[in-house]
């Protein structure tokens, strides 16, 4: 199949599994574009997909240049950042799905500030307390410590959370880690902090995406079934 015909198939099971929850369709559907080459991005941008998420801060920055008439297309970092990439991650991307720590989102933070730009971040969350993952632990220091800077990381725009739950080979078996992760966000939600906003739950990807939609997530993060097996950088 195409890429175009993958993204239509994509719509379709997302809007089916919106249904079965009782949910709208309005699901962000986001494709993971890292190891793929710019023609191959630009053919997901023309079956209209506007939003591409990437994993290194170097391998886009070539594909960036090629892709640099794709105005209204959306790039998000959504794999872990080093603190000494934060400034070439703030020139590339409008989002950083992936904050887990506070050292990493003050120097986010003084990047932006210094080009005069609004970051939307997401905070990175281990819920499978992986110690191969990135992310901060559920009830964490890290976590809290994110929250209670947010005032004052005049620069960030925290939006939400992120996670990537444990591998199953059956999909249902990522249901417990996408609930603990609502459950978080509607605990932080309560507490109505100052630069805090939930409205984001970016969970799901092409093997348990739908188990996700059905747990509530908002975003959900699709590679292979849209572009079809990862192609080595």
């Amino acid at each position: 199949m195409s890429i175009s015909e993958n993204v239509a198939a994509v719509h379709e099971r997302l809007a089916a599994a919106a249904r079965r929850a009782g949910r709208s369709s309005e699901v962000a559907l986001m494709a993971v574009s890292k190891t793929q080459h710019a023609e191959r991005v630009r053919e997901a941008y023309n079956a209209g997909l506007q939003l591409f998420g990437e994993n290194r801060v170097q391998e886009f920055a070539g594909k960036a240049r090629a892709l640099a008439d794709l105005r209204d297309a959306e790039w998000h970092m959504i794999g872990h950042l080093q603190t000494n990439k934060a400034g070439k991650a703030v020139e590339l991307f409008g989002a950083v799905d992936s904050v887990d720590a506070l050292k990493l989102s003050e120097k986010l933070d003084a990047a932006a500030r210094a080009l005069d730009k609004k970051l939307g971040v997401l905070i990175e969350v281990n819920v499978g307390g992986e110690v191969a993952k990135s992310g901060a632990l559920p009830g964490s220091r890290e976590i809290e410590e994110l929250l209670l800077a947010a005032p004052r990381l005049e620069s960030l725009e925290f939006r939400g959370l992120m996670t990537i739950p444990p591998f199953t080979e059956d999909p249902e078996g990522a249901r417990p880690f996408f609930r603990k992760l609502r459950e978080l966000r509607d605990a932080i939600a309560s507490r109505k902090l100052p630069g805090i906003g939930m409205d984001v739950l970016s969970m799901g990807m092409s093997h348990d995406f739908e188990i996700a939609i059905e747990e509530g997530s908002t975003c959900v993060r699709v590679g292979t079934a849209i572009f079809g097996e990862r192609i080595k950088a």
